[in-house]
């Protein structure tokens, strides 16, 4: 959108609409703001009939009831005052909670690519910091503004009754106050959407380093992370005091312009007094009116900030919010399918890459088929296995489950029907049951834990932890070994009982006795399944009813391990290879 003031208005009112639900609260509290800003002239103006009443005229009525309206106005201003502060503030930590559950909601259904392209400390910082900027626009600057502009118009109104010649200089300095604003306002949006982005990268970086804490030590890196660091930090202070200096260079200004009204109104008060054109109730109420504005003047100059801030997070929000999520056009909900999959002509090409990931594959994987797929890195393994469960769609050519469409099947359905095991197991920061028995399958009896886990080979190590099944096993896992998260793993697929298995890398970086017991629980787990399996050590897969030998996104060879040794091509030679690093 060209015009800024225009864009900042739609963004405002889209905030406001998720304010909606909670309008009765919300009214409440506007409500009771205007109760605030309604006493705040009745305060200067009691001081008229108290002055002329009481020091001036003597009358004794004034002297016994003023006091008790002083009391009775402030008793009734800190009730609203509390009440619109505590509704707002209520308002404010309901669209927090809302905005996190909705971006939480939409980035778990985001497509694979976007994670590829993104930031994860940049997503946990729009979620977890940069949303609470939110309530600074749609609770907190909207609270100033409400009571505030209300006691000013109050004010104002009281003022221009007393003396409507000596208001008529306040009223005529406030366009200068508005360009003074305006100008500086530009800059703060600038500033605080950049702010915004470097709140990401400050959390990307710390997140790297605690992740990657043991090569950090390994290699030395603590003097290079702290450096990055250092420069994430930096820049992070360098944005905040260019908007410190913008925010504060905005208050002087609008308050030196005021100083040049208020002296000119003291000047021309005073020698109306003196004419006896203004009584000393009338000039003091006057005096305490005028110097009463300047504090909600000063809160609504210093709104300006705030505000920006405010919809600079909420264009983070709203465009996270705004994403396409994974495309489901798929209607057919088949039950439990037998796992026969056709791949036609399928290519594949990232948009990052000119050469094409998988070309032209034409491949049949039949019911209870352990087909394994080996070559080299990047030659197209794992970009095959990743369309099954359509984390990416194939750019031309067509996969069929049992003769339906993978695009004609809802995601959800697809999903239910495919179990993964791969190298890098992802575990849960919680009990093994609840990472056996994960997602659809939580509701798994206790019994039904322990038979895949059983199966799965994991039992044994359980049993010999003081909590069994309860143990918790830290953040992804790092309580156990590799072997035992791995049979986890296993066990979790199990329990899923899905017809088409996919196992990436299983059983590498395990030592001997962890191989042999997971490659075991491999073997109970592909009993009846539909199984893809991309393995690095052939010897691995030398029993797998077919291999697939994969180069450059193509297969150039397709047999029994006995039969692809014989052809003495690309699968002899890899076999040779792993042979004699084994003989060396």
């Amino acid at each position: 959108m060209n015009n800024p003031q225009a864009h900042s208005f739609q963004l405002y009112l889209r905030l406001l609409r998720h304010v909606k639900p909670y309008w009765q609260p919300f009214a409440g509290a506007v409500l009771a703001m205007a109760v605030t800003a309604a006493v705040e002239p009745a305060v200067p103006a009691i001081f008229k009939p108290l002055l002329d009443g009481s020091f001036v005229h003597r009358d004794p009525t004034a002297i016994r009831v003023i006091p008790l309206l002083m009391i009775g106005l402030f008793l009734i201003r800190g009730v609203a005052d509390f009440a619109s502060n505590y509704g707002m503030s209520w308002v404010g930590s309901r669209l927090v909670m809302d905005l996190r559950t909705a971006m939480f909601r939409k980035l778990i259904n985001m497509p694979t690519r976007f994670f590829d392209d993104s930031s994860t400390g940049n997503l946990v910082a729009n979620i977890v910091f940069n949303v609470t900027q939110v309530t600074q626009s749609a609770t907190g600057a909207i609270t100033l503004l409400v009571r505030d502009s209300l006691a000013i118009a109050g004010l104002l109104g009281w003022l221009l009754w007393l003396n409507w010649k000596l208001t008529l200089i306040i009223i005529a300095i406030a366009p200068v106050a508005v360009i003074v604003i305006r100008s500086v306002s530009r800059r703060l949006r600038s500033i605080n959407r950049e702010a915004q982005r470097n709140l990401g990268d400050i959390a990307h970086v710390v997140e790297e380093s605690v992740g990657a804490h043991k090569v950090v030590k390994i290699f030395g890196g603590q003097h290079y992370e702290s450096q990055r660091f250092g420069e994430a930090v930096n820049r992070n202070r360098r944005l905040y005091m260019k908007a410190v200096a913008a925010a504060s260079a905005n208050s002087p200004l609008v308050q030196f312009v005021a100083a040049l009204g208020v002296a000119l109104i003291v000047y021309i008060a005073t020698r109306q007094a003196l004419a006896g054109e203004l009584t000393v109730g009338g000039f003091v109420s006057y005096m305490i009116a005028m110097l009463m504005i300047f504090g909600p003047v000063k809160r609504l100059t210093g709104i300006n900030e705030q505000l920006q801030r405010g919809l600079a997070a909420a264009e983070v929000v709203f465009e996270l919010m705004d994403s396409e999520t994974e495309t489901d056009t798929g209607t057919r909900q088949p039950g439990r399918v037998c796992g026969r999959l056709e791949f036609r002509d399928i290519s594949l090409v990232y948009p990052e890459k000119p050469s094409p990931a998988l070309d032209h594959i034409q491949l049949t994987i039949e019911p209870g088929e352990t087909l394994a797929l080996v070559g080299a890195s990047g030659s197209g393994k794992t970009s095959l296995v990743n369309l099954i469960p359509r984390f990416y769609s194939a750019t031309s050519g067509q996969i069929l489950l049992d003769g339906m469409a993978l695009s004609d099947i809802r995601l959800d359905a697809l999903r239910n029907q495919i179990a993964l095991v791969s190298q890098d197991v992802v575990l849960f920061n919680d009990t093994i049951a609840a990472n056996i028995a994960y997602g659809a399958q939580a509701s798994a009896s206790e019994a039904d834990i322990i038979r895949a886990a059983e199966a799965a080979h994991a039992m044994q190590f359980i049993r010999n932890m003081s909590q069994g099944l309860q143990t918790l096993v830290g953040e992804n896992g790092v309580k156990l070994s590799g072997g035992e998260r791995q049979r986890i793993a296993i066990a979790r697929a199990l329990l899923k009982n899905a017809p088409v298995l996919i196992l990436d890398e299983a059983t590498s970086a395990l030592d001997n006795e962890s191989e042999r017991h997971v490659q075991a629980a491999l073997e109970t787990l592909m009993q009846g399944r539909t199984t893809l399996v991309i393995a690095h050590r052939l010897s691995t897969i030398e029993h797998a009813d077919r291999i697939a030998v994969m180069q450059h996104g193509r297969i150039v060879e397709l047999g029994k391990h006995a039969e692809l040794l014989a052809q003495n091509g690309v699968y002899a030679q890899l076999h040779r290879l792993q042979f004699h690093d084994r003989q060396d």
